[in-house]
């Protein structure tokens, strides 16, 4: 809580309340799906809800418990530097190759970006240390996507990346989707059971005789 100094103590009081709640909805949470492997992404497809955490013990790091539909985008961003490789010569000089040779390194990062009171992003490496790409002789200014593609790491990792994209920005829109179908008026029909015309209630049936309206 960084902000501590410039808030109210009514503000401290409400996250200290927000943390504590925070803990039943992780007690609640049945994890349906794992994507990632050091820092995941747990769904529970059924409440709708997920979080990001690195933690084995849930009930002790109490991660924050999100709703699908909290979600407002998300990004990924894959990081290259890279380091010209050097040797020594019979003198024991150090100097380059020619043409140069080059060790690249990436670094997966994703990017969520929520509606949520306390922050509006989860931002999460997905690899421990960095992916290292050796250039290797004949491929000296071979960098970005074209140096990563020699690297299984590197295709696994972007793969995962783009997987938690698709598979959050997706469960966000199937929920604002059942949302919206569910607030649209309801249109009137015949019903198969007792010809009246009328509108379906809340379970879909008839308002009349309460036969099921498909």
């Amino acid at each position: 809580f960084s902000e501590r100094r410039h808030s109210t103590l009514a503000e401290i009081k409400a996250q200290l309340a927000y943390r504590e709640a925070n803990r039943g909805a992780v007690a609640a949470f049945h994890c349906t799906r794992t994507l990632g492997e050091n820092m995941r992404v747990l769904l529970d497809e059924d409440a709708g809800t997920f979080l990001v955490t690195g933690a084995r013990d849930l009930a002790e790091e109490n991660p924050d418990v999100l709703q699908f539909e909290q979600v407002t985008g998300c990004d990924v961003d894959i990081d290259e530097t890279r380091t010209e490789q050097t040797y020594r010569d019979k003198q024991g000089n150090e100097v380059g190759y020619k043409p140069p040779r080059y060790l690249f390194r990436y670094d997966f990062t994703v990017v969520v970006h929520v509606n949520h009171p306390y922050f509006d992003e989860m931002r999460f490496r997905l690899n421990n240390s960095p992916v290292e790409v050796d250039s290797g002789p004949g491929n000296s200014l071979l960098g970005g996507s074209g140096a990563g593609e020699r690297s299984m790491a590197f295709r696994q990792y972007r793969a995962m990346a783009e997987q938690i994209k698709s598979v959050l920005t997706e469960a966000r829109q199937t929920v604002r989707e059942t949302k919206a179908a569910a607030q649209a008026p309801k249109a009137a029909c015949t019903c198969p059971w007792c010809g009246a015309t009328t509108t379906p209630d809340a379970n879909g049936c008839c308002a009349y005789c309460g036969g099921a309206l498909h």
